[in-house]
């Protein structure tokens, strides 16, 4: 392999890749911020309506060129064959679901999920005829027992939001496919730049580009990846008749985001691993959850199949909810919002904000108790994180007794 054709490395690929230029030849890649699209004459229009490829542009809704280059920068950097984007991420999950799923179809899901995630499996698909079994998916042979002959879809997310598990993607794509079915992994935790479900056998990647893709809190955003036939054929007609579009602005935030996507992470990850083993044996915390703590369950999993243990950790603070608030209102660095893959290191109390909805018995049953908090790493100094949980950890154990 000579210099000329060997593969470029993701951060490579993350700064050059789809950078389309208009005739001026700009630097930074071009913002198409339009509707629609004129053509020279109706023969053209006629053919380019006709054409359901998406290689030429009639509306925005169905595609666009600064959406289209964000498109294939993720697809690039994910080693996907195509990618279509999303409004938001939960649109994403919605298309992921809804485009190949049918009436008698059944899902097997992780019990453990981002509250939204669940909202539309539970609430939203049986509306259609669709089933639901949940199952633990840290258990293997759980998945494998809940596997019917009219199973059509798995979905996972790794690690899970917010109890931060990892769940083994190669194995359960191996029970996915055993049985005729798609596994779809929602990678929102997990990173494109840390974690390819893709690689390890997933057909279908979701990702909220609300979160690390963006990085600084500034727009919505979505993008699902998978095989060019999977996207042409079951999400593509759903984007295009239900109207999910990412705005052609938001997609250029994306875009150039992507550029910083890696180095952001790094920072992330180190500030959220040390802030874990600080807080490993403070005053007033339960249990940590990290995937790169060295001490904790999950830790082999993760590096086989994480480059790092992410920027999400979790942890379960003595004295339930009252022990959570009063952490939280100790904090001087860390904001309190239910965000996260900010620039800023964010904390949220899943219980009351994102899992919400569920009951006491449903949240203690997907292991997320009242004492819980997910905390968001930022890109501050990491000794100032430090300094800020354990100041809270200790002003909180105090304040409980």
């Amino acid at each position: 392999m000579t210099e000329t054709t060997r593969p470029l490395h993701p951060d490579t690929l993350a700064v050059h890749t789809a950078a389309h230029r208009s005739p001026y030849g700009e630097t930074s890649e071009a913002l198409f911020l339009t509707q629609g699209f004129v053509y020279p004459d109706m023969e053209t229009a006629e053919a380019r309506f006709k054409d359901k490829s998406g290689a030429g542009f009639v509306y925005s809704r169905f595609g666009n060129p600064t959406v289209a280059m964000f498109e294939q920068r993720i697809a690039a950097l994910e080693g996907a064959e195509a990618a279509r984007a999303t409004a938001t991420g939960m649109a994403a999950v919605a298309a992921a679901l809804m485009g190949p799923l049918k009436a008698g179809d059944h899902v097997v899901a992780a019990s453990v999920l981002f509250g939204s995630c669940r909202f539309i499996l539970a609430e939203i698909l049986p509306k259609f005829g669709i089933t639901t079994t949940f199952v633990d998916a840290t258990d293997p042979q759980a998945w494998r027992a809940a596997m019917r002959p009219e199973t059509a879809l798995l979905f996972l997310e790794s690690p899970a939001n917010p109890t931060m598990d990892l769940v083994d993607i190669a194995a359960i794509a191996e029970i996915a496919h055993a049985g005729g079915a798609l596994l779809v992994v929602d990678n929102a935790l997990g990173i494109p730049t840390v974690s390819n479900p893709l690689a390890l056998g997933a057909d279908v990647v979701t990702y909220s580009a609300t979160k690390h893709i963006d990085g600084q809190g500034r727009c919505l955003g979505g993008v699902v990846l998978a095989s060019k036939a999977f996207i042409e054929e079951k999400i593509q007609p759903w984007l295009r008749h239900t109207g999910p579009a990412l705005s052609p602005f938001n997609a250029w935030v994306m875009l150039k985001s992507l550029e910083t996507l890696t180095l952001r992470v790094e920072r992330q990850a180190r500030n959220a691993l040390a802030m874990a083993q600080a807080l490993e044996g403070a005053p007033g915390i339960v249990r940590v959850r990290y995937p790169g703590l060295p001490s904790g369950p999950d830790y082999d999993l993760c590096r086989r199949q994480m480059t790092c243990g992410g920027t999400v950790l979790a942890i379960d603070v003595a004295g339930g909810k009252a022990g959570a608030f009063a952490f939280g209102r100790a904090l001087r660095v860390m904001k309190i919002s239910n965000n996260f893959g900010d620039a800023k290191s964010l904390v949220t109390h899943p219980a009351t904000t994102t899992h919400e909805r569920f009951t006491p018995d449903e949240r203690a049953a997907m292991g997320i108790g009242d004492g819980m908090l997910r905390i968001s790493a930022g890109l501050e100094h990491a000794e100032d994180l430090v300094a800020d949980v354990l100041g809270a950890a200790e002003a909180a154990a105090t304040e409980i007794g």
